[in-house]
């Protein structure tokens, strides 16, 4: 697997990892986004059957990169839980799990649209946003306050030539004063980062990190490809 890139955010000192998660070596921090836990049986509720492994596949993967890593403080940036009851349908394996993650490490869930009460039944502390520093970590984006903003909430994806065939993934994405992080949760979709909504963030020119097969191709916007205004994003951000 790729190392992580470096990449620096309003002076400090970040990497982005090939497993989705976002470094802050100076504070010992691990940074994932949307994890959006339980999404699988949330959506079977209404009648949309989808394999019910989504939140152990989830952990398995979040777990394995704080066992690389060994950070002292985990931060999740909202949207951890898919919906107000995701936390009573996780199973007890995927519980103990958590619990295991959470113990005995600085564990913070940062609010978001889909989880404004994450449930406290395995640990950390609940905050609406982080300010460290030079950083502010947060879930939603807010437009007139991009400097050092670290947040999830839309899912970045992007697509790009290599060697003639069209690749395509999950994504960080920076202008140098603010990131967006990728979603981690195994049936989260994505929004493209040239999609209006999203791309209005950044400066004229920025960059992605796109996650392609366990490794990070680091790509200046001028690059991307623009979405076909024919293709619907497979949004969940809420």
């Amino acid at each position: 697997m790729t190392k992580p890139i470096a990449l620096r955010l309003n002076g400090a000192d970040l990497a982005a990892d090939p497993a989705g998660v976002l470094l802050w070596p100076a504070r010992r921090t691990l940074v994932v986004a949307d994890l959006h836990l339980e999404k699988g049986s949330g959506f079977a509720r209404r009648g949309v059957l989808l394999p019910p492994f989504d939140s152990t596949a989830t952990l398995a993967r979040l777990a394995a990169a704080i066992d690389s890593h060994r950070p002292e403080r985990v931060i999740c940036l909202g949207d951890s839980f898919h919906d107000s009851g995701a936390g009573a349908r996780l199973g007890e394996d995927d519980r103990s799990r958590l619990r295991t993650m959470t113990d005995g490490i600085d564990w913070i869930w940062i609010t978001g649209n889909h989880d404004p009460e994450p449930p406290s039944d395995w640990g950390g502390r609940v905050l609406s946003e982080l300010t460290d520093g030079p950083l502010v970590l947060r879930h939603e984006a807010q437009v007139d306050n991009p400097h050092g903003e670290i947040s999830g909430h839309y899912h970045p994806k992007a697509r790009v030539q290599v060697r003639g065939r069209s690749v395509s993934g999950r994504c960080f994405a920076t202008d140098g004063r603010r990131l967006v992080l990728p979603a981690f949760g195994a049936y989260t979709g994505g929004l493209d980062v040239l999609r209006p909504d999203l791309r209005c963030l950044f400066a004229r020119r920025f960059e992605v990190l796109l996650l392609a097969a366990d490794r990070i191709l680091r790509i200046p916007s001028e690059r991307l490809m623009v979405p076909s205004p024919d293709l619907e994003d497979l949004r969940t951000t809420g």
